[in-house]
């Protein structure tokens, strides 16, 4: 081969290599700039998550599976927690707007304020996420995925976490919650603004100290009757979420009960989103409920049961159950599906861009539509329990008094599972702030909250005889009820076994009343019903306020001076004492709660008192006799027979005249909000469907019963004691099913 031949073919093959390397660079770099299909947002959602689940180690994937989920920086994964809260507002995680506690919003009885208060709180959430992302921050109560709302039924007075949720009616609980779902997650078609959680699932209501063990026993017509309505309501409004009790139902643990989780909800209401533990609850398998001897088997026969997310780090032990053969690794591939599809619609792995919610700035947070949005709903959220007339006072009197343990207490104006505000104004500060220049205005603390004063001297109660009013502000506080490891000043782990309000509070009551004339105002603190007999006999006016969140000072001083008339309803019976209620560890529906207490209440579920009257004529059905399956319309007129502007909550309650089944004595079935000025009038509409007159048999099926249903509509539960307490007369009729 001459010299220039072989020079020739060299520099051929040069040129070769040079366009193959060209072309391979251009490859590669083609290759580089594709987007694995996982952090694709073009791609479907299911391929999406096939192909992040197919990059995933075992031990990866177990560790997505426990709420707080590390990165995976070599697939460009950030760490997210799943723990974070939103019960009244964005709780744990740094400054938020404080709404009232959720038994206030439930005084409410207002479905549209409750949206407009979520939607508020999803705002401010995606604010706060935003800001931290920035930050790089990824810590708990940081994140989107909130456990909150709490449907359980507040059953039982005596529970201490009854005040997280909506009250004791399913109806109630059912519609509110709804609301406070779809102001959580949002309407965008492709993204959800936050994740909202039913919880906690199912028949949960304590004892709170034996939560870790308890076997909850209902029956069918109870379960489908009181327990599950509210359940079933957000699974169809389309709840991301719902988290599994720490208690047994019926002898099985909730995280892995077949009946409640695969059964009911899965098969037959069609669930599709995640499920999660109750913090710590599989630890209970082991060592409270003893249904297995590890930790692994614990895992594994909750993640068996489609149990997605653990609350804890019990899912650790998974890798040693797939190694001892007590679950698949498929069957864990298809519970974290489940986990990753929620991530995905919250946008966590899109490009900032495509999400409209990553653009919510900070100025929403505590802003001043919150704050009055946060007024409002305390307003209307106050309960009127007794006025003699001294209520609404002028403002401009000579001299006012302040007294009691929870006058200038923030803790009161938060309830549990708070966050914090820069700005909340105890009920001190709200009168401190109503009152006129000149008159005067002091305070002071004069009693304890749960025990008498160790010191004798008094110079509280005289303060009393000459002021011209005296608000005696008083109650209890998170410190006595609450769940477990919150409620510190409570020997009952958060219960309250004891019905009574701390004896020394109702002495000082006597003491402020005694020898003079002068009006004395009880605003009472709390989220539960107590005994407020002798408060009720010796108080010129009674308020309930329950925890009514950041502006609760606000609110009480409106409302005691007349710039509103107060409008909220009493979500929960209040009994004259525990004895007319059966054990609190019995969970029998008999005897509990307005649809099936028989003996007289000290308040009635529903009721609540006015600055005007209201009176209910020309009530209207659209047929006094029916088939089966048809809907009812009904109509009423509302006016208002005082002389100052109120809103009223009108109530629908139906009850079965002559049914062969066991039926609630009245069953709430539609409430309506409306505002009338002084001898104004509104027609109010209703329909009752099938669903509605329906009657759940001892087999836990829904029924139509030939007979008579009763109609009722009012400003509270129909009854003489509602009339001896001041609720304008129920407007009655009746339909025949044929």
């Amino acid at each position: 081969m001459t010299k220039y031949y072989r020079e020739v073919r060299f520099q051929g093959l040069n040129k070769k290599c040079i366009v193959s390397l060209m072309a391979l660079v251009c490859f590669l770099g083609t290759q580089a700039q594709q987007v694995a299909p996982y952090l694709n947002p073009d791609q479907p959602m299911e391929t999406r998550i096939q192909d992040l689940i197919g990059r995933l180690t075992l031990e990866e994937k177990v560790s997505q599976m426990m709420h707080a989920s590390p990165a995976i920086e070599r697939l460009k994964i950030p760490a997210y927690n799943w723990w974070n809260e939103a019960l009244h507002g964005v709780g744990r995680g740094g400054v938020a707007t404080v709404f009232p506690q959720a038994i206030g919003m439930g005084a409410t009885f207002d479905e549209d304020l409750i949206y407009r208060v979520s939607s508020a709180i999803s705002d401010e959430a995606r604010a706060m996420y935003n800001a931290a992302v920035a930050k790089g921050y990824h810590q708990q109560y940081g994140g989107l995925t909130f456990w909150t709302p709490n449907i359980n039924i507040f059953r039982d007075p005596r529970w201490g976490r009854g005040q997280e949720t909506y009250g004791e009616d399913p109806f109630l609980m059912s519609r509110l919650g709804v609301a406070f779902v779809r102001g959580l997650q949002g309407d965008n078609p492709n993204y959800l603004k936050t994740a909202a959680c039913a919880k906690h699932f199912a028949v949960h209501s304590g004892p709170e100290k034996l939560r870790h063990e308890f076997n909850a026993v209902s029956s069918q017509k109870d379960l489908r009757e009181t327990y599950l309505p509210a359940f079933k309501s957000l699974v169809d409004a389309g709840v991301e979420s719902v988290m599994c009790a720490y208690n047994s139902t019926n002898g099985e643990p909730c995280c892995s009960n077949k009946f409640l989780l695969n059964d009911v909800l899965r098969k037959e209401w069609g669930f599709k989103g995640h499920i999660v533990t109750d913090c710590w609850a599989v630890a209970d398998y082991y060592n409270g409920h003893n249904v297995v001897k590890t930790q692994a088997e614990a895992a594994a026969m909750v993640v068996k049961q489609g149990v997605s997310l653990n609350c804890g780090n019990e899912y650790g032990a998974l890798i040693e159950a797939v190694e001892k053969k007590l679950i698949t690794e498929k069957e864990i591939d298809d519970a974290l599906a489940t986990l990753l599809r929620t991530r995905f619609k919250l946008g966590l792995l899109d490009p900032k861009e495509r999400n409209p919610y990553n653009a919510i700035s900070t100025d929403v947070i505590n802003s001043p539509e919150h704050r009055a949005l946060a007024r409002e709903t305390a307003q209307k959220s106050v309960v009127l329990l007794k006025n003699n007339g001294v209520l609404p006072l002028r403002n401009d009197l000579n001299k006012y008094f302040i007294t009691g343990p929870t006058a200038a207490n923030v803790d009161i104006l938060l309830g549990n599972y708070y966050g914090v505000n820069p700005q909340m104004v105890t009920v001190v500060e709200g009168i401190a702030a109503a009152i006129e220049p000149g008159s005067q205005l002091q305070y002071r603390l004069g009693i304890m909250l749960d025990r008498p004063n160790a010191n004798p001297q008094d110079w509280s109660t005289g303060n009393a005889k000459n002021s011209n009013a005296t608000f005696y502000v008083m109650g209890i506080s998170g410190l006595l009820e609450g769940e477990e490891g919150e409620s510190i000043a409570s020997p009952t782990f958060g219960d309250r076994l004891d019905y009574n309000i701390p004896k020394h509070q109702i002495e000082f009551l006597k003491k402020l009343k005694e020898g003079h004339t002068n009006p004395v105002i009880a605003i009472v603190t709390g989220g539960s019903p107590m005994n407020l007999t002798e408060v009720h006999e010796l108080a010129d006016a009674v308020l309930l306020i329950w925890y009514p969140g950041q502006e609760g000072g606000n609110a009480v001083a409106d409302i005691i001076f007349g710039k509103t008339s107060p409008s909220g309803r009493l979500p929960i019976t209040f009994p004259k004492s525990l004895d007319q209620l059966p054990p609190y560890e019995d969970y029998t529906m008999k005897g509990r709660t307005y649809r099936y207490m028989e003996a007289e209440p000290m308040y009635p579920f529903g009721y609540g008192l006015s600055y005007t009257t209201f009176a209910y004529s020309d009530l209207k059905l659209s047929s006094t006799s029916i088939k089966k399956n048809q809907p009812v319309e009904v109509e009423v007129t509302v006016t208002n027979t005082g002389k100052v502007s109120g809103e009223e909550v009108v109530q629908l309650y139906i009850s079965h005249v002559d049914s062969k089944i066991t039926a609630p004595l009245f069953s709430l079935n539609g409430i309506k909000r409306v505002k009338l000025a002084p001898g104004g009038s509104e027609k109010v509409k209703f329909t009752i469907t099938p669903q509605m007159y329906s009657i759940i048999n001892d087999k836990g099926v829904a029924t139509i019963q030939p007979g008579k249903v009763r109609v009722s509509v009012g400003g509270s539960l129909p009854g003489n004691r509602s009339e001896t307490l001041g609720s304008a007369k129920a407007a009655q009729t009746i339909f025949t099913v044929k």
